[in-house]
């Protein structure tokens, strides 16, 4: 696998980050997600980032994309612990503003994101699941070296259900 993250940094999600999480719900960044979240979604979602970033025990983190040598903020990225298939395993996921799309940089934060995961040392696998019509996430997740599970139901957001692909990284 390439790991060359030299495109981006990751910096930690913060309060100064709520006008990224409106940039990134924008109706063709959400269309594979069920579509744009309400402002109250949003408050919830940015609360719960702000707090994963800052807890400090390994059990995940949000990030926002810097592009290097540029330092505009692109996009966000994370990874926080979850349950699947009785298994406790980190999943992430990711999103770009649309004027940075194309250029690797997803490839490139996943990347970092599966070092921070790793150094997190909680859990042995990474998971990603992109909706299964979505190329360009599964195709991050291929260049970011996953190994692809399969096809599996999924909910997301809740009530809306969608067919994903599993994808899963080996921290070991």
């Amino acid at each position: 696998m390439d790991d060359d993250t030299s495109s981006v940094r990751l910096e930690v999600w913060s309060e100064g980050d709520a006008g990224l999480l409106s940039a990134l719900n924008a109706p063709e960044s959400t269309v594979h997600l069920g579509g744009p979240e309400t402002e109250e979604q949003l408050v919830r979602r940015h609360r719960r980032y702000v707090g994963m970033s800052a807890d400090g025990t390994g059990a995940g983190r949000m990030f926002r994309i810097v592009l290097l040598p540029e330092e505009v903020v692109v996009g966000s990225i994370g990874f926080w612990a979850q349950t699947w298939d009785g298994e406790a395993v980190y999943e992430t996921g990711w999103a770009v503003l649309p004027g940075f799309r194309g250029r690797g940089l997803a490839t490139a934060a996943t990347r970092a994101v599966v070092a921070e995961a790793r150094a997190a040392g909680r859990h042995r696998h990474l998971h990603a699941f992109p909706s299964a019509d979505n190329a360009a996430s599964n195709a991050v997740c291929r260049k970011a070296g996953f190994e692809l599970l399969g096809e599996r139901d999924f909910e997301y957001p809740p009530g809306n259900p969608m067919r994903c692909n599993d994808w899963r990284f080996d921290l070991g």
